[in-house]
């Protein structure tokens, strides 16, 4: 039984993460197709604060994720392929892998469309 699990492992997804570990939830995060979101495909990051001259985007979501590991939070590649939100604990399927948890934080942004120009 786990007190947190995270779908999506973003920007918002590692936020949460890192907030949730700190309070020594033990969070899990489910990395999705795009692991780390949007950001691992974005250059520049010139409004994210902290950043006076900008962040490539990657190394943005690499050091999110290593703050996250450094408070306990834990990860696990997949994709949730079913989820029972009826009732509690939520019951989550990653692949093979069933998961219960106390509290879920859907986190999955979006999918950049690509217009092929």
């Amino acid at each position: 039984m786990r007190d947190v699990v995270i779908i999506g492992s973003g920007c918002a997804g590692l936020t949460a993460a890192i907030y949730a570990a700190r309070a020594n939830l033990m969070p899990l995060v489910i990395r999705g197709i795009e692991a780390g979101g949007q950001l691992t495909l974005t250059t520049l990051v010139e409004n994210y604060p902290g950043y006076p001259k900008g962040v490539q985007g990657p190394e943005l979501i690499e050091m999110m994720q290593k703050q996250a590991t450094e408070f306990g939070a834990e990860f696990l590649e997949g994709n949730v392929t079913r989820a029972d939100l009826s009732s509690r604990p939520f019951v989550l399927e990653v692949g093979e892998t069933r998961l219960e948890t106390r509290t879920l934080i859907i986190a999955s942004g979006a999918s950049a469309r690509l217009l092929g120009l």
